[in-house]
């Protein structure tokens, strides 16, 4: 069996920077192991696997250890393949894990209409600030856990220990954020060692909860966010009620084929 497939990188405007994102369009349903098998060969943040399905598409992410329920830049990875690599007309409908997600084409952005995910206070795991070696100044939990810092500064520097942050019960996947940075209004970092991804490049599901908390701290809805990590990535972003909009770019950086062995 022959598939092609798309490596992207999403949230920039060049190769080698934002996230990567592997994207492999489908004519018929894989199995689940064989698309988990893939995902860890690939061994990116996200591989996404799209079908067409009626008027839209069914859209399926999984990590190099397993499914996931919503991803951004993958998303926006897909719309991309979908829009310039195989001639499809955007908006794009897909239906996830997560509900019916949009993709809308602005220019040479793309823009993702996804669920908000409200946060409240909250005491977080023991342990939590000795695995990301600093003190958050607070601690809000959404899906995530949300650590607030004093500056993006301290965002940007931190160096936490991958293994005690897999060892903490209860903390799956943990945002640092701080306002403020360069030139944008919010930096955070995203680290989510136990699905197999230590520390995520540029990460669209943060931003569902972190657009929310910090649109009603700085008492506006539009939002530039910066994503500190090594390579880095921009979201433009804005809330909306009980959905958050989040708009990008990305580049094709290499395409090919996979070859399965009969049987699979």
């Amino acid at each position: 069996m022959k598939l092609s497939f798309f490596l992207i990188d999403a949230f920039t405007t060049r190769p080698f920077a934002g996230n990567p994102a592997a994207v492999v369009p489908l004519e018929a349903a894989l199995p689940d192991r064989v698309m988990q098998a893939m995902a860890a060969e690939h061994n990116l943040s996200e591989t996404a696997f799209v079908m067409r399905e009626g008027a839209g598409w069914r859209l399926r992410w999984f990590t190099p250890k397993a499914e996931v329920e919503m991803c951004g830049h993958a998303t926006l990875a897909t719309a991309l393949v979908l829009a310039r690599e195989l001639g499809q007309v955007p908006p794009f409908t897909f239906q996830t894990l997560s509900g019916p997600l949009v993709v809308e084409a602005d220019g040479p952005h793309f823009i993702l209409d996804f669920p908000a995910r409200l946060s409240e206070p909250a005491t977080p795991p023991d342990g939590l600030a000795a695995a990301l070696g600093a003190m958050p100044r607070e601690v809000h939990h959404a899906r995530d856990w949300i650590c607030v810092m004093e500056s993006a500064e301290q965002v940007a520097a931190l160096a936490p220990d991958h293994a005690a942050l897999a060892a903490l019960p209860g903390a799956e996947r943990v945002i640092v954020t701080a306002a403020g940075g360069d030139g944008v209004d919010i930096t955070s970092r995203f680290f989510a060692v136990k699905v197999g991804v230590p520390e995520d490049p540029v990460t669209g599901t943060a931003h569902v909860q972190l657009v929310p908390f910090w649109a009603a701290r700085l008492g506006r809805k539009s939002l530039v966010c910066r994503q500190a990590s090594a390579r880095g990535g921009t979201l433009w972003c804005e809330w909306r009620g009980d959905r958050v909009r989040m708009a990008g770019d990305a580049v094709l950086y290499a395409k090919g084929e996979i070859h399965l062995p009969d049987g699979m």
